[in-house]
C-alpha cells in the first residue's frame, strides 16, 4: 500500500510542555496598590457561562448517533475509533498554532544529559487540508516543509510539519482493517479513568503506522493519551517516538494540547545518531471563532447625555501626543491577542501587576497613565514594552525562580517607560495593522536602542535599590549567571522575535548584568541554590480560549544536581480533568488509585 500524504508528513517529532520542580520562591498573587510580597497563588476564577462556540460544540457532540454503554472491549474499541474519526471532522474547522522548542543533547559527566544546540519552530496548523503556514520562516514551499526529520548530505534536519501530525494516531485510516487492539487494563490519569489498549498495525498495511499506547476515557470513549512512535522506519528518514496528550476543553471532545517527543540513549555502548527532547504546544482552536462573539458585545450610548468636563474639550499638545501613543499601544495590544501570541487579560496579569506596583510605591512614581503587563504565549525568553504595556513571554516567566527575580526583568521595561523611551506610535496608524497572522513578526517590533537599553540598566537598578527586592537580588544575579552558562547552546530560546534579549550578538549577557557582579558563584552542587527553572515550571496554558494561569504543584525534593535542569524540555504530565458543563473544568479530584479490572 502506497504511502498517503499524511504519513510521509509525520516524519517529524513533537513534544509538549514538562511539569518542572517547584521553584525556590513564589510569584505574588494579585496587584495591589501598596508595597507587599505575596506568594499564594490566585484563586480559580469563578465559573463564567459557557461561549457560543463551545455550545456549538455541546450541540454537535450531542448530535452524534446514540449507542448503549459497551459491554465487551471490543465494542470500546469500535467507540474510540468513531470518536477519533468525529475529532477529526470536527477539528478540520480550526487552525490552531502549534509552537516546538527542541534540545539536541550532550552527556554531562555531573549533569547528564545537557542541551548542546536548540530549535524552535512556530505555525499555523490547517487542520482541514494539513497545511501549515511557518511564523518565522519566507519558506512556503509544501514539499520543503513536508518531512519531519530526515538525513540530507549527512545531516540531520528538523522540519516542522512531522511535529504537527503527531497529534493523531493515524489521520486517514485509523480502524479495524489496519491495526490489532490489545486490551491492557485500566487506570486512572488524574481524575479520569481510562481504559488502556497496546496498537500494532496489521501486516503489509504500509509504512508510517501509529505503534504504541492508547488511553481512552470510559464515559464517551474518546482518546486521551498516545503514547509510541511509526513503523515500519523508512530510509534516510526518521519516526520519532511521542507522548501525545489531550484535554477535555469542549464538551463531547478531548483536542490535542501537548506532546513530547524524546531520542537518544546515553548508556555505555550505545551508538544513537541522534539525542533530542522536545516539546510542542498546540494552542489557538478558538481564535477564528471570536469576532462574531464579540459583536454582541456593544455599548449603547444614550446621545442626550452631554459631558461637559474638562476631558470633553480638545487636547493639548501634550495630551494628544499621550493619547497618540495610547491609540498604538491599543492597536498593537489587540492585534497579538488576535493573532494568538498575547494571552487574554487575566489573573497572571495581575500577578505581574503586583510586582510593578511594588516598584512604583517604592519609588514614588507617578505616571500619567496606570501601567498594564500582559503574557505573551511563546517560549522564547524576551520582553518589551510598548506605550504603558509591559509584555512578558510565557517562557521567560516559566524559568524564573522567584518574585525578586521577576522584579529584576519588569524593572527594566518599567524604566523605559518612566523615561520616555515609546516604541511603537508609529503603529497608531491602523492600515500598520492590516496584515496576515502569519506575518505579524515581519511587520511588528520593538526593540530598542543600545544607547536607551544602557539607560533603562541603570535606572531599573536604582528602582530596585529603593523596592522591597533590594536584599534579594542574589538569585537574579545567578539566573543572569545560569543563563550566561547556558547561553551557548540555548540561541533560538534567546532569541527575541517581537522585544529586547537578554544577551548581545556574541550570546554574552548585556542586561542588568551588574547584577551578576554581586552575586554568588554557581554552584550545581549546592543542591540549595535554584538558579533557574526547567521550561514549563511556570504557566500553564489553556490551548482552547488562550487564558494562562499559574501551575500549582506540590514541593519535590531535589536529591542531585541533575535534578535541576535549568532552561531544560522535561515531559509533560497534565492532571486530567473533564469539563464540568457549567463552564469550568472540574477541580482536582482526590481520586488517584487505579482501580483493580
Amino acid at each position: 500500500m502506497g504511502i498517503s500524504k499524511w504519513k510521509v508528513t509525520a516524519f517529524l517529532l513533537i513534544a509538549l510542555s514538562a511539569i518542572a520542580q517547584e521553584p525556590a520562591g513564589q510569584l505574588p498573587s494579585s496587584a495591589t496598590p501598596s508595597t507587599q510580597s505575596v506568594i499564594s497563588t490566585p484563586a480559580p476564577q469563578p465559573t463564567t457561562p459557557m461561549p457560543a462556540s463551545q455550545a456549538q460544540a455541546a450541540t454537535a457532540a450531542r448530535a452524534l448517533p446514540a449507542a448503549g454503554a459497551p459491554t465487551t472491549m471490543d465494542q470500546v474499541v469500535d467507540r474510540a475509533i468513531a470518536r477519533e474519526h468525529a475529532l477529526m471532522e470536527a477539528l478540520k474547522t480550526r487552525t490552531p498554532l502549534m509552537e516546538t522548542y527542541l534540545q539536541n543533547l550532550t552527556n554531562d559527566p555531573q549533569l547528564g544529559p545537557v542541551p548542546k544546540e536548540d530549535h524552535y519552530f512556530f505555525g499555523r496548523m490547517d487542520l482541514a487540508d494539513s497545511g501549515r503556514q511557518d511564523y518565522l520562516s519566507n519558506d512556503t514551499s509544501f514539499q520543503r516543509r513536508m518531512l519531519g526529520g530526515v538525513t540530507k548530505l549527512f545531516k540531520f534536519e528538523y522540519k516542522p510539519l512531522g511535529f504537527s501530525w503527531m497529534i493523531f494516531a493515524d489521520r486517514e485510516e485509523f480502524d479495524r482493517a489496519h491495526y490489532e487492539f490489545k486490551y491492557v487494563h485500566r487506570e486512572f490519569v488524574g481524575d479520569v479513568r481510562c481504559i488502556v489498549f497496546d496498537v500494532t498495525p496489521k501486516k503489509h498495511t504500509g509504512n508510517g503506522r501509529f505503534l504504541g499506547r492508547i488511553w481512552v476515557e470510559d464515559k464517551d470513549f474518546n482518546i486521551v493519551r498516545l503514547n509510541g512512535t511509526y513503523a515500519p522506519q523508512p530510509r534516510n528518514a526518521y519516526y520519532f517516538h511521542m507522548d501525545s496528550w489531550r484535554l477535555n476543553l469542549i464538551p463531547g471532545y478531548w483536542v490535542p494540547a501537548y506532546i513530547y517527543s524524546e531520542e537518544g540513549d546515553f548508556s555505555y555502548g550505545a551508538k544513537d545518531k541522534i539525542a533530542f527532547k522536545a516539546q510542542t504546544r498546540i494552542w489557538g482552536y478558538d481564535l477564528k471563532k471570536n469576532g462574531k462573539e464579540d459583536e454582541l458585545t456593544q455599548v449603547l450610548v444614550d446621545s442626550s447625555v452631554k459631558d461637559d468636563s474638562a476631558a470633553a474639550q480638545d487636547a493639548s499638545p501634550l495630551q494628544a501626543q499621550r493619547q497618540w501613543q495610547q491609540q498604538a499601544e491599543d492597536n498593537v495590544v489587540e492585534r497579538l491577542q488576535n493573532a494568538g501570541l498575547l494571552a487574554p487579560e487575566g489573573e497572571v496579569d495581575k500577578i505581574l501587576q503586583t510586582v510593578v506596583n511594588n516598584l512604583e510605591v517604592t519609588n514614588n512614581i507617578e505616571l500619567p497613565r496606570p501601567v498594564r503587563t500582559r503574557v505573551m504565549l511563546t517560549c522564547p525568553l524576551e520582553t518589551f514594552s510598548v506605550g504603558n504595556t509591559i509584555i512578558v513571554s510565557r517562557g521567560l516567566i516559566d524559568v524564573l525562580p522567584d518574585e525578586a527575580s521577576l522584579a529584576m526583568v519588569l524593572s527594566h521595561e518599567l524604566a523605559h517607560i518612566v523615561l520616555g523611551h515609546n516604541l511603537g506610535s508609529k503603529y497608531a496608524f491602523n492600515d500598520r495593522m492590516l496584515f496576515s497572522d502569519e506575518s505579524t513578526y515581519q511587520n511588528l517590533g520593538f526593540r530598542h536602542m543600545p544607547e536607551e537599553e544602557i539607560a533603562a540598566d541603570k535606572k531599573a537598578m536604582d528602582l530596585l535599590k529603593n523596592s522591597p527586592y533590594s536584599q534579594k537580588m542574589d538569585v537574579a544575579g545567578l539566573f543572569l549567571k545560569q543563563l550566561s552558562a547556558r547561553g551557548p547552546a540555548l540561541s533560538a530560546l534567546l532569541t527575541p522575535h517581537l522585544g529586547n534579549s537578554f544577551t548581545d550578538s556574541k550570546g554574552e549577557i548585556d542586561r542588568m548584568a551588574a547584577l551578576m557582579n554581586s552575586a554568588p558563584a554557581l554552584d550545581p552542587n549546592k543542591l540549595d541554590q535554584i538558579a533557574a527553572l526547567p521550561m514549563g515550571g511556570r504557566v500553564k496554558l489553556n490551548p482552547w480560549d488562550d487564558h494562562v494561569e499559574l501551575i500549582k504543584t506540590a514541593p519535590v525534593a531535589i536529591t542531585s544536581a541533575r535534578d535541576k535542569m535549568p532552561f531544560e524540555v522535561t515531559p509533560f504530565f497534565p492532571r486530567l480533568t473533564r469539563y464540568n458543563h457549567a463552564g469550568a473544568v472540574s477541580p482536582t479530584s482526590a481520586a488517584n488509585t487505579a482501580p483493580s479490572n
